[in-house]
């Protein structure tokens, strides 16, 4: 189970950190999804991304507290070089098109290779179509979206920024996946260790490994 864990409390204890980056065409609304997620905040006003900035939030997830670093990268095609290396590092990202424009979808392979090259190998990625209030200009079907997504094995969420739909949930399943493949990690190395020494008994150790990260549909918003 995981539960937000507050907007700002700096006394909290944090057991994890992990780094989340936001990705896709300029204007999709991947700012208004972090500012939802980090602040529970909209802004009609909001402006173009400049670089890359970041916003943070605490969770609980299985009594446990987690960091979210969300790392906003921007989406115009002259500042690819510089978010490129922003992706070291990550453990989750959010490909985010905007529902009601084709292209931001279209894109979305291209950006999946960028990630793919540039991040480790077994990161948590979820495909967002953001803009769902706007149902009635819809260009992308959610049939295409959900195709996409098994077939590169990545998580599905439609959102809406503006309505508040699903943005939690969606930055939630990838939190939670990692936790889980972070957590399974440990066991693992903990049982060998306890094979090997009685000394290290009850010590978490994180160690690199393949973790496979299973396809599951998830409801999109309605209409």
């Amino acid at each position: 189970m995981a539960s937000g864990g507050g907007y700002s409390d700096p006394s909290q204890k944090i057991d994890y950190v992990f780094k989340v980056v936001l990705i896709g065409d300029s204007a999709v609304g991947k700012s208004q999804i972090l500012a939802r997620f980090a602040r529970n905040e909209f802004s009609l006003d909001s402006k173009a991304t400049i670089g890359v900035e970041f916003q943070t939030r605490t969770l609980v997830i299985q009594h446990k507290s987690v960091k979210a670093q969300i790392w906003d990268t921007a989406g115009q095609e002259r500042y690819r070089a510089v978010t490129s290396a922003y992706y070291r590092g990550a453990v989750g990202a959010m490909l985010v098109y905007d529902i009601t424009k084709r292209q931001t979808f279209d894109h979305i392979p291209r950006w999946l290779e960028e990630l793919r090259n540039h991040a480790d190998k077994n990161i948590v990625i979820i495909l967002i179509g953001n803009k769902c209030d706007l149902e009635d200009q819809r260009a992308v079907p959610t049939e295409d979206a959900k195709e996409f997504a098994e077939k590169e094995g990545l998580f599905f969420l439609e959102t809406s920024a503006l309505e508040s739909t699903n943005v939690e949930d969606a930055f939630l399943t990838v939190l939670t996946e990692i936790f889980r493949i972070v957590n399974k990690k440990s066991l693992t190395a903990g049982e060998e260790q306890k094979e090997n020494s009685g000394s290290l008994a009850g010590k978490k150790i994180i160690v690199p490994g393949p973790a496979q990260v299973i396809p599951e549909k998830k409801m999109c918003c309605r209409s």
